[in-house]
């Protein structure tokens, strides 16, 4: 599947009487990857939530190649094909490594070309797909996520702040594998981000998010581009 466009128009969205995220548009373009960056409490995650369905837009759309997804629950916007790889670590901990990759799989048969396609960047799981997903380390929980995000071979993936905690030779791993994945399959992106490092390394843009608007949009690979998000995230 190759990536898919996504466009929010004006989507103003939060939690109950809370406004978040206000009067928001963006759009990521097929296979463009994108990164978000912004402190904490800025509606990143947020953000991330409403496009999946978890939380209701109380105005504005969003769509996916010109298809309105706005209204649809979130398995049905996981169907259209959308892979979320949530900051609160949805893993089935009880549940072997290998059953957690055939989650997002439409039938079991698929699993073994879909593994050979993400094992080369994933070489840790090779011959673990036994073990209890539970008894993973973090950073290796974090990989789990992104390579069951990949396993479902989706147009566009959303990936809250993956790279949290994590130690550096984690997240050189996590970049190759999204590299990859876009390089193979053309994935859009959409990246939220504290690692500004890693965030320009893999994003083709970035968005500054401040108070649920929009404050600056730029080129990830312009001089200057750090020192700029920087600046931003200081204020």
């Amino acid at each position: 599947m190759n990536g898919a466009t996504l466009n929010l128009s004006a989507v103003t969205s939060g939690y109950r009487a809370s406004v978040v995220i206000r009067d928001l548009s963006l759009t990521v373009g097929a296979g463009e990857a994108v990164a978000l960056l912004g402190k904490n409490g800025m509606g990143k995650t947020t953000l991330l939530k409403t496009i999946m369905g978890y939380l209701p837009k109380k105005q504005g759309s969003v769509h996916v190649n010109g298809s309105d997804i706005t209204r649809l629950p979130p398995h049905r916007i996981a169907q259209v094909g959308i892979a979320y790889a949530a900051q609160e670590k949805p893993l089935f901990t009880e549940l072997s490594i290998r059953d957690n990759l055939r989650m997002g799989l439409e039938k079991d048969a698929l699993f073994d070309e879909r593994f050979a396609a993400i094992e080369p960047v994933f070489p840790v799981f090779k011959d673990r797909l036994k073990q209890y997903a539970g008894t993973l380390s973090g950073g290796e929980q974090k990989m789990l996520l992104v390579a069951r995000a990949l396993m479902m071979r989706p147009s566009i993936i959303l990936l809250d702040e993956i790279t949290e905690g994590l130690q550096p030779s984690v997240i050189d791993r996590i970049a190759v594998a999204l590299m990859h994945e876009r390089q193979l399959h053309g994935t859009t992106l959409l990246l939220i981000e504290q690692n500004v490092p890693f965030a320009l390394k893999v994003a083709d843009r970035y968005l500054v998010l401040k108070q649920g608007e929009i404050e600056e949009d730029g080129d990830a690979h312009a001089a200057g581009a750090a020192e700029s998000i920087f600046n931003h995230l200081r204020v």
